[in-house]
């Protein structure tokens, strides 16, 4: 099955560019290894590159004429997946997630563990969930940003159903409380900053966790 939650176009145009950090660089590589739509469009974003650099330097382009190079672009593009940049030896997400290392699956809380991803840059951070069938995560919003890739299983809340393949992009205008489905649920996580438990359980709570 396809995935049919995907990475914002403007997120996918700063991985074709290598503007993003590491850890979220490794999340919509991830995600992109799963989805031959996204591979497309950062195909276009990618090729595009130049043409929108020479217009700029004539002083500016518009949305218009940024649509339109798209659609004429991609209509020529060959429709085999990309190359996985930096990550291309990688022939699977879990081969991805090894390039870099990671440490030993821990317990943080009834039914959930995490698994921490070794990188170079710690503003951002890169980790395993996994969280067994039925179990329900606190209500929580977020100090900065994250992404969520679900690489087994689905989880949901009250913006909807994710499965595998399906990304989720959160900050802190956004609170969620995911419930795990009727199968044990692995997602991949690009966290900048903290989570913020809502409710008195969760102020309760808060000192303990550490994501």
């Amino acid at each position: 099955m396809m995935p049919t939650r995907h990475p914002s176009d403007l997120l996918l145009a700063e991985f074709a560019a290598g503007a993003l950090d590491e850890a979220s660089t490794l999340v919509v590589a991830a995600h992109l290894a799963l989805c031959a739509q996204c591979r497309r469009a950062v195909a276009d974003f990618e090729c595009i590159g130049g043409v929108l650099l020479d217009e700029a330097g004539a002083g500016g382009f518009s949305v218009a004429k940024r649509s339109q190079a798209i659609t004429a672009i991609s209509a020529d593009l060959p429709q085999q997946p990309l190359p996985r940049r930096d990550l291309s030896i990688a022939e699977s997400v879990e081969a991805m997630i090894d390039v870099y290392g990671r440490g030993p699956w821990r317990w943080i809380g009834p039914g959930v563990y995490r698994c921490g991803i070794n990188l170079e840059d710690k503003g951002v951070r890169a980790f395993m969930l996994r969280g067994a069938a039925g179990t329900e995560l606190p209500d929580h919003s977020h100090s900065g940003s994250e992404l969520t890739l679900v690489l087994k299983g689905e989880f949901s809340h009250e913006l909807g159903r994710f499965g595998v393949g399906d990304m989720e992009e959160a900050d802190g205008g956004i609170s969620h409380a995911p419930r795990i489905g009727n199968e044990e649920c692995i997602c991949l996580v690009a966290m900048a900053g903290t989570i913020r438990l809502r409710g008195l359980l969760g102020r309760l709570i808060q000192p303990f966790v550490r994501l």
